[in-house]
């Protein structure tokens, strides 16, 4: 994330570069990658799984982390399930046009980039094995800071102008 010190989500760092060192979090290989298409699809997104090892297009962070060009996602089996929902997000809550000329990096403003945040927990909700408190909890374990401490924190008390940006544009059933 690259959201400013207003912001309810704070900057996100990357992983440690050692795979031992990185947290254990729900990982693509851990869900059926059927029900991650189908809902990307529902927001007119295409989910494209990369081959183990490979690199990853439109990766901000760098592998294991999801990619995005345009209104493609990238993914391989190790990019943690967080990273795939947030990079899709980006590109849920900007408009068509926008979407299109988007490499790599989405983020325009703090009140996308904590939409973003906001959405992408709602929709793990919507993700068979996953779970918005699972999603939160891997959110926690891979670094996400909150101002709260805490990503259920920020979600439950102090997400309000994300929810409010998400409804205002339509992306969230009031």
């Amino acid at each position: 994330m690259r959201a400013g010190p207003r912001a309810g989500a704070l900057l996100q760092e990357p992983p440690l570069d050692s795979p031992a060192a990185e947290p254990v979090v729900t990982r693509l290989a851990d869900i059926d990658l059927a029900d991650a298409t189908t809902l990307l699809a529902r927001h007119g997104l295409r989910l494209h799984r990369v081959a183990d090892g490979a690199p990853i297009p439109g990766s901000y962070w760098g592998e294991p982390e999801a990619g995005i060009i345009g209104s493609d996602v990238y993914v391989r089996d190790d990019t943690p399930v967080h990273s795939m929902l947030h990079e899709a997000c980006h590109l849920i809550v900007l408009p068509p046009e926008k979407r299109a000329q988007v490499h790599t990096d989405a983020t325009d403003s703090v009140a996308e980039e904590d939409a973003t945040c906001y959405l992408q927990i709602v929709l793990a909700g919507a993700l068979p094995g996953v779970g918005s408190a699972r999603l939160m909890a891997d959110m926690d374990a891979w670094g996400y800071t909150y101002r709260l401490g805490s990503t259920r924190a920020w979600f439950e008390q102090d997400a309000e102008n994300a929810r409010a940006w998400l409804l205002e544009r339509g992306l969230l059933a009031g």
